[in-house]
């Protein structure tokens, strides 16, 4: 169950639009917080606040910051825009927000994005790496991020997205079903991937929970298995389902080692359509090998296709991001960006 103290903050750390990053006194000294503007408006120093501290009390991986519930400064707050589609629904952080289907008629009766590529990543992490192949390759065409609802809900609260859209590597940015804050919000995941194509005319996808995925050690029991959806998905709307891997030397856990069950059990369980499988040359046998003791036929089942290093690490190095995965930096693990930028080059490649 949730757990709430009040506090006053001492400091404002950082700040850009939808995202505050401050410091509040719980009576112990300072301690982080982030507030959600876009939910309960801004806060200054003196504000006392009520913050949500569960997560950090718990020592969760996601939660090194508490999170603003309310400012006790005012008795009330209403944001600028109003529209009748509510996110975070029979919450008392329930919000409206102005979907894209109510303000572009235009796509009502769109049904298909017309074989345009989508990218299907299993972390959050790996954004980057898929961006910045992406981009290597076609600097030209139009990529946008359509944000799930499977982990992090705020889109504001991830500083890699932040990071793209500030060098261009993404152009536009979807959030989808519960996730928030985008510059299209969408009901659902198809009608995301319509608006990417349609409204902000993308040439391509990627598709990814937001930061702080879940799993429990079970076969099916982790967030990252709605990939299997989103490739079907992709699949119903015309596009070109592209999946990434989740690949690591470095995990210390044995499940998630050479590659992820997460990935296996996705391919294997949850993706009903047949699906193109990007793989890293220097892992082709390795992931041929795990695919085909999941009993899963990669010749037969799915397209594999192999692809040549493109030195992602170093790539995103030149463009100033520093990407890491489970506290590991990229050069620590690099297979696992590598098989991110694996899934970017194949579909630069299916454009004309």
């Amino acid at each position: 169950m949730p757990t709430f103290r009040a506090g006053l903050v001492t400091s404002v750390l950082a700040e850009r639009p939808s995202l505050q990053r401050v410091s509040v006194d719980l009576g112990a000294g300072d301690e982080p917080a982030y507030v959600l503007t876009q939910l309960i408006g801004p806060v200054a120093v003196g504000d006392r606040v009520v913050v949500n501290t569960t997560a950090v009390d718990l020592g969760l991986g996601t939660g090194g910051w508490h999170v603003v519930h309310w400012n006790l400064a005012r008795d009330g707050w209403s944001g600028d825009e109003r529209g009748h589609v509510m996110k975070l629904r029979y919450t008392s952080l329930q919000a409206d927000v102005r979907s894209a289907e109510e303000l572009h008629p235009e796509i009502a009766d769109v049904g298909s994005v017309s074989g345009m590529p989508v990218v299907v990543a299993p972390l959050h992490s790996q954004l980057a790496a898929i961006s910045v192949a992406f981009k290597h390759l076609r600097p030209d065409a139009t990529l946008v991020y359509v944000m799930t609802d499977g982990a992090s809900l705020p889109i504001a609260i991830s500083e890699l997205v932040w990071q793209l859209r500030e060098r261009s590597l993404l152009d536009a940015t979807v959030t989808s079903g519960q996730a928030f804050g985008g510059d299209h919000e969408a009901v659902s995941l198809h009608s995301a991937l319509a608006i990417a194509k349609h409204v902000a005319r993308a040439d391509a996808v990627i598709v990814a929970m937001g930061p702080g995925s879940a799993g429990t050690g079970t076969r099916l029991g982790f967030s990252g298995i709605e990939l299997g959806s989103v490739l079907d998905a992709t699949v119903g709307l015309g596009g070109i389902p592209i999946a990434a891997l989740r690949l690591s030397h470095a995990d210390p856990r044995a499940r998630h080692r050479g590659v992820s069950h997460h990935s296996v059990t996705t391919l294997l369980t949850a993706t009903r359509s047949r699906v193109r499988i990007a793989v890293p040359e220097a892992s082709w046998s390795d992931v041929c090998a795990a695919l085909a003791d999941a009993e899963l036929d990669p010749a037969g089942r799915h397209e594999m296709i192999p692809v040549a290093p493109i030195g992602i690490v170093e790539l995103m190095t030149a463009e100033g991001l520093h990407a890491e995965s489970m506290g590991r930096p990229a050069a620590v693990d690099p297979v696992l960006f590598e098989a991110a930028a694996a899934a970017g080059v194949v579909a630069a490649r299916a454009l004309p």
